[in-house]
């Protein structure tokens, strides 16, 4: 079950759920619903747009259900199913909110961090197996597992190692190398020449991401490196109720300050096609991301990382987090301190300048992605779905119950989360959902 858009244009969530019902599907009978909105095919699988409410005949058809997001806030009664539950936490959204919702105004911005800690430890009290994206990440869900009550005689007794709990799935890559079947950047965006340095920024541009840096760095390198261009490959996530955020606005603006849009750094104003992206990804030298030193990073896997192993580029990225180290010790290409526009420069024009040092990244890079394909990451959730069971404290009833100090705070109503949340409603079903949800608060505030 995912909250994003299935389509020919998806981003991570999406994309994750897509290859997760791929792989399941060669082995059993999988669903993969969408509740924002769903117009693609299933390759192996059926795929459906469902209303939070129409999750329901899901439920009851499945033996295992897997959520991600927000799901479980949307529709609590799936707590309340028997269906076995796996809870995919690679995205720890209370710490992406920490980050996205702190423009927001003081009360606004703790109510949101709030629903997100609620909404992930109610996945804590209530899944029968977690898996998340990396082992530091895995340290981290240990933790809010066990102030969950989740790290008790059952579940120790029956894995000490708690592996049959929790246990490691990475973003992945098609096993398939990429193949250029349509056109990419070269010779079709304006300003990028078929011999220009092409320097890519896959995904989106988000708050908790550091563009104007590189943005800074292409500013100094172009002095050396005439014909450096950078190509930010999508501003409009595909999901409609994702915001254009403060972040893109302002990388096109300094980008525009600096005299460089159309010249040496270009803007997808849309969303390539995920079927497509391979054609601008091939036609890049090497592969950016960027971002601030905080805790959302320490904890965090960009995924668009993944694609840039796909197409053999050398990678340069900040310090901080999973890929960094990642690329420092299998030698991908380099990382730059947070912010350091000239040591970003640097190391862009080492890779861009000395084909020795881009072969060698390249060749690193080759070792490294078969790592990293899908059937060989999602091995623990394939290796569960063969062999589903409640978890250990689950199937003796005592799971469910939220501990002490895990009580979830009052709702404070505001105007604009009201507004929000209207329009949520809406998106889900209509004018009628909208009357049932406001009558359904209208018995719980005078308790008939």
């Amino acid at each position: 079950m995912c909250g994003d858009t299935i389509s020919d244009r998806m981003a991570g969530p999406a994309i994750r759920s897509w290859h997760m019902a791929g792989e399941l599907g060669r082995e059993h009978d999988v669903r993969l619903v969408s509740t924002s909105a769903c117009d693609r095919p299933g390759e192996g699988f059926e795929t459906a747009a469902v209303t939070f409410d129409g999750l329901r005949e899901h439920v009851a058809w499945a033996d295992v259900a897997i959520v991600q997001g927000y799901l479980l806030t949307a529709a609590p009664w799936i707590t309340e199913s028997d269906v076995l539950l796996v809870c995919d936490v690679y995205d720890p959204l209370h710490l992406e909110q920490l980050e996205q919702a702190k423009d927001e105004e003081p009360d606004e911005y703790a109510r949101i961090v709030a629903g997100a800690v609620n909404t992930l430890n109610d996945q804590m009290v209530r899944g029968d197996f977690f898996i998340c994206a990396s082992e530091k990440q895995r340290d981290f869900w240990l933790g809010q597992l066990a102030a969950a009550g989740r790290l008790n005689p059952r579940t120790y007794d029956e894995d000490r190692t708690l592996r049959r709990l929790i246990d490691v799935v990475p973003f992945g890559l098609s096993a398939d190398p990429p193949r250029r079947d349509g056109p990419g950047i070269r010779g079709v965006v304006p300003g990028i020449g078929a011999h220009d340095r092409v320097v890519i920024w896959a995904g989106g541009v988000y708050n908790w991401f550091d563009p104007e840096t590189v943005v800074r760095a292409v500013d100094l390198l172009r002095a050396d490196v005439h014909d450096v261009r950078l190509y930010f490959m999508g501003l409009k996530h595909p999901n409609p109720d994702v915001p254009r955020m403060r972040a893109a606005t302002a990388t096109r603006a300094l980008s525009d300050r600096l005299g460089l849009t159309g010249e040496h750094v270009f803007f997808n104003s849309g969303w390539v096609e995920y079927s497509q992206r391979q054609n601008h990804l091939l036609d890049a030298d090497i592969g950016v991301s960027t971002h601030f030193d905080h805790v959302e990073t320490a904890f965090s896997f960009r995924t668009r990382i993944l694609d840039y192993l796909w197409a053999g580029l050398p990678v340069v990225t900040t310090t901080g987090d999973h890929f960094a180290d990642l690329v420092d010790a299998r030698g991908l290409g380099a990382s730059v301190p947070e912010g350091d526009a000239p040591a970003l420069r640097d190391a862009l024009r080492r890779l861009l300048l000395d084909p020795a040092a881009a072969a060698d990244a390249r060749a690193a890079v080759q070792g490294v992605r078969d790592e990293y394909t899908w059937p060989t990451v999602l091995a623990p959730l394939l290796a569960y779905c063969r062999d589903p069971r409640p978890a250990a404290d689950r199937l003796a009833g005592i799971a469910a119950v939220r501990p002490p100090g895990m009580q979830a705070p009052a709702r404070r109503w505001s105007v604009g989360g009201d507004v929000r949340t209207l329009v949520l409603y809406v998106r889900q079903g209509g004018v009628r959902e909208v009357v049932r949800r406001v009558l359904g608060r209208v018995r719980r505030l005078t308790g008939s």
